[in-house]
């Protein structure tokens, strides 16, 4: 369930069995504990969290080439290494800079396809015409220009993980094929008939507030959740200054070979 500063926040997707809370058919909903979510001819029960309890996190300074000791950091690393074990989709938010590309690259690592390819598309990057083809390739003679048959970045991540860089760039009309590929594990190339299975794991990303794009109904809403079923949001430098000694002994390690010793 995605959270916000009310809550954990319920929503039916207009799937064919429905959703319930406590018996009683519902369109969107806060849920606190104690409340049953009927979905199906399943019902899941809401428990609470723990309250304030004090977190225990492992005294790692690293994800991959993230680094970070600040509380923020610790949390984000702990985070992650779960989401990496998963299979979900995974939703990076931050601001430009922050790392979420690094961040990608650490769960696809640390995760069971790490074996697998690691593909990144820039939904930014290319020209609005030529996503779809970008995304599930062409078939010779698909259109002007086309004169082989190519695969897109879906079929060349088989098997891996597909990093969907600036999702919120992504045109409104190619969205729909998107969440049908997500939730079919099958594309069709562009001039293509028949389907292709694909076995990918997504992870996306973007400096855009999704929820405020999906309330301007520029980003489908059920996209968005399809998604967001596991969100990470890493902090801008400013919000943890105290791993910057931590980022400026790296980089001067880097930088000369020499390595500097931080002060406690």
């Amino acid at each position: 369930l995605p959270r916000d500063d009310r809550g954990l926040r319920a929503i039916d997707l207009d799937r064919a069995n429905g959703t319930r809370i406590n018996g009683v058919a519902i369109r969107e909903v806060y849920v606190g504990a104690g409340h049953v979510l009927e979905l199906g001819d399943s019902a899941i029960e809401v428990e609470a969290d723990g309250g304030d309890a004090e977190e225990e996190l492992p005294p790692i300074d690293h994800f991959g080439e993230l680094l970070g000791r600040s509380l923020v950091m610790q949390r984000l690393f702990a985070t992650a290494r779960r989401a990496a074990a998963a299979t979900s989709t995974v939703l990076l938010l931050g601001e430009t800079g922050t790392g979420k590309d690094l961040l990608a690259r650490a769960i696809h690592a640390h995760g069971p396809r790490a074996a697998g390819p690691f593909v990144v598309f820039d939904c930014g990057a290319v020209a609005p015409t030529l996503v779809e083809s970008a995304l599930f390739g062409h078939i010779r003679g698909a259109y002007t220009g086309a004169d082989a048959d190519r695969p897109g970045v879906f079929e060349l991540a088989h098997g891996g993980t597909l990093f969907l860089d600036e999702i919120g760039e992504l045109p409104l009309e190619l969205q729909p094929k998107l969440l049908r590929a997500l939730e079919t594990g099958t594309i069709a190339r562009v001039g293509a008939a028949a389907p292709v299975a694909v076995d990918v794991r997504i992870i996306a990303a973007t400096h855009r507030d999704l929820r405020a794009e999906v309330d301007a109904e520029r980003f489908r809403a059920d996209l968005y959740y399809r998604l967001a079923v596991i969100a990470l949001a890493l902090p801008a430098l400013r919000d943890r200054g105290e791993d910057i000694p931590l980022l400026a002994a790296h980089f001067a390690r880097a930088l000369t070979g020499v390595e500097v010793t931080l002060s406690p």
